[in-house]
This record gives C-alpha cells, structure tokens and sequence, in this order.
C-alpha cells in the first residue's frame, strides 16, 4: 500500500478528488495539484499570513493545515474572490486605495479581511489592524491596507463600489 490517501475537497466550487500523501500541506496541494499558485508560502511557520485561505468558512493557514484535514470542506483561495473583469469589493478597494505594492502579502491579506469581514461586518480602524496583526507586510506600511479593508467593509455593507473613484 502506497501510504497515499484519497480526497475530496471542493476549492473555489469545484470539486476535486485526488491522491495524496498524508503529510502534503494544503498549500502544496493547492499549488501544486491544483495550479492555484495564488496562495504564497512566507514562512511556513504560520507567522506571515501569506498562505492564508479560507476553509469551512474560516480563515486558515495553508502551510499548518494537511490537505487530508480538508477532506469533504470547502477552501476559498484568492484566485475564487473575482476576476480581472469582476474584482471583488476587496481587490477593488485595494487597487484604488493603493493597498499593495510588491503584493506577496496580497493573497493572505485578502483572504485575512474577508473572513474579518464577514464575521463583523464595518470595521473601525483598530479592529482591521488587529484582525490583520498576523499578516505581515514589508513594504506598505500597512495604512493603505487598513484603508482599503475599512472601505471594502463599508461597500459589501452598503453594496456600493468599494473605490473612492
């Protein structure tokens, strides 16, 4: 016997079923079966927040979590949020509020602040910057991020465009 164990995950509403060794991260699955290269590996610590997903409806880190742990759940990773030609409220709030420079961290923050969001809703200033303490960032400084997050926040309230545009 190979050792392998089979899956079945449903990732950006598809189902997959596939072989895979008891230790493969869900972030090397996701990467690496799936060709979702959207999720980053920082750390693999879990410490930098890049690899963040959501799984059964809760953020997750992709790097501390096995792709069997996900059998039968569903995983929303950043490529299911929207598309080059309908953004999501979040990435549209970041692109017009600057929230990214090199955007290794995007991913994760993106993912970060949706769960924030649909959990509570309008966000102040400081509970986006607590909510998001675990995700680093090197080159923005964060305000960009927390400003985007508040307005992404306010517009999925609202259903208003998330841009000041």
């Amino acid at each position: 016997m190979s050792g392998k164990r089979r899956i079945a995950v449903t990732v950006n509403g598809t189902r997959y079923e596939r072989e895979v060794e008891p230790r493969l991260l869900l972030g090397d699955f996701l990467r690496s079966e799936l060709d979702l290269t959207g999720t980053h590996f920082g750390c693999e610590h879990g410490i930098c927040g890049a690899c963040t997903v959501i799984l059964n409806g809760d953020s997750v880190r992709a790097c501390l979590v096995f792709a069997v742990q996900a059998d039968g759940g569903e995983v929303l990773t950043v490529e299911g949020l929207g598309s080059v030609e309908a953004l999501h409220p979040l990435q549209q709030a970041f692109h017009e509020h600057h929230g990214l420079q090199c955007g290794y961290c995007t991913p994760g923050m993106l993912m970060t602040a949706l769960d924030l969001i649909r959990k509570h809703g309008r966000l102040t200033e400081a509970a986006v910057r607590a909510g998001i303490s675990g995700n680093l960032c090197r080159c923005t400084g964060y305000q960009n991020i927390v400003t985007a997050i508040c307005a992404a926040a306010a517009a999925m309230q609202s259903g208003e465009p998330a841009g000041d545009a």
